[in-house]
Formats: structure tokens, sequence, C-alpha cells
């Protein structure tokens, strides 16, 4: 595995997504997503629906979409290969089908708080776990039995990273819904880590 962590400072990342939206809390209309493999979009409730945001909350979501985004790239790259190993290509199917919904949700808060959907310049490079271009490179290149060790290798990084980041967002965040999407991020994302794990040691 060759996954490229990035190491901004959370405080350098923090200031820029203050910079962006301002130090104070917002309010906006939100949805949120539950993360726990069957994804299914949950209209705000009266007690949600203009809840406040922080910076934090912008900065999760900001990095949140690309970083789920490689997480789907990666799981069509393996899904493509022939002879694909099933529990491999249930794992992709699995993480495809409960990203690719929180990409959505993720981008309606952005364009809910009036907040860009990218963070500036190259701050986003700070996401732990993203591939690089050659990472990706390498997956689409295996073939469909070293493609199988290398997305389990790789995407156990790639959602170590994504956990971190919601860590970060529980322990800062200030909008409810956001909050919740983190907290199932960590409980959904560590479950599948562990499988990932038992499975690769079984390849």
């Amino acid at each position: 595995m060759n996954a490229k962590t990035f190491a901004l400072p959370a405080a350098a990342l923090l200031a820029l997504a203050l910079a962006g939206c301002g130090a104070t809390a917002q309010s906006a209309p939100a949805a949120s997503t539950a993360h726990d493999g069957h994804t299914m979009p949950m209209a705000s409730t009266p007690s949600t629906a203009g809840a406040a945001f922080n910076a934090q909350d912008v900065m999760f979501a900001q990095m949140m979409v690309p970083h789920h985004e490689q997480a789907v790239e990666m799981s069509e790259i393996v899904l493509a290969k022939p002879g694909l190993d099933g529990r491999v290509s249930a794992l992709a199917q699995q993480i495809k089908g409960a990203q690719a919904p929180e990409i959505a949700t993720l981008k309606g808060w952005l364009g809910a708080w009036n907040q860009p959907s990218a963070m500036p310049g190259d701050a986003g490079h700070g996401m732990e776990g993203m591939l690089s271009a050659e990472d990706l490179g390498k997956l689409r290149a295996a073939g469909s039995g070293a493609a199988s060790r290398l997305f389990l290798s790789q995407m156990i990084a790639h959602h170590e990273g994504a956990i971190a980041m919601a860590r970060t967002e529980k322990a800062g965040g200030a909008h409810p819904d956001a909050v919740a999407m983190a907290g199932s991020i960590v409980d959904s994302q560590a479950k599948e880590v562990a499988s990932m794990k038992d499975l690769l040691n079984r390849l």
C-alpha cells in the first residue's frame, strides 16, 4: 500500500474554514443521512431545520465530499475487475452504496449554508488517507487477485482517515445532522475496517 496521508495542522485547516464562513455559528436548513451501509436520507425535523452550523461543520463537509468521492472511485475500479473475490465485491458495493448518498447530502448542506463546495486553494490536501494518482493507477493496473488485496489495504487507510475527520467533527461541530453523520461514519467505518482487516488476512 502506498496511501499518502498529508499532514496540514488541524488548526490551519480550521483557520481557512473560519475565513470562509466566519467564526460565529449560522443557521440554515439541512437534511441528515445515516451511514450504516444502507444509507437512507432523512428529512430535517422542525428542530434541525434552520439549525446553526459553524466553521467545523463547513470544513467537515468540504473535506468529506472528495474523500467519499475517492472511496466510490476506488470501489468502481475494483468492481470492474473480472473474477473478483465475491467478498471483496460485496464490500465494495456496500461502500459505494453508503457513501454516494452521503455525498449528495454533504453537497446539499454546503449549498444551504451558501458555502463553496471545496476548501480554498490546496487546503483539502490535508485529508487523511487520500490516495495519490499513482496509488489509484496501481489499483487500476492490478489483476483481480492483487487488486483485491490492494483495494483492502488502501481502503483500510482511507477509512481510518475518514474516521479521524469524523471524530474532529463530533468534537467541534455545531450542526446536529452533520454531527450525527460524523458519529455514524465513525461507527460504521470502524466496523468495515475490522471486516477488511479480517478479510485481508484470509485472502
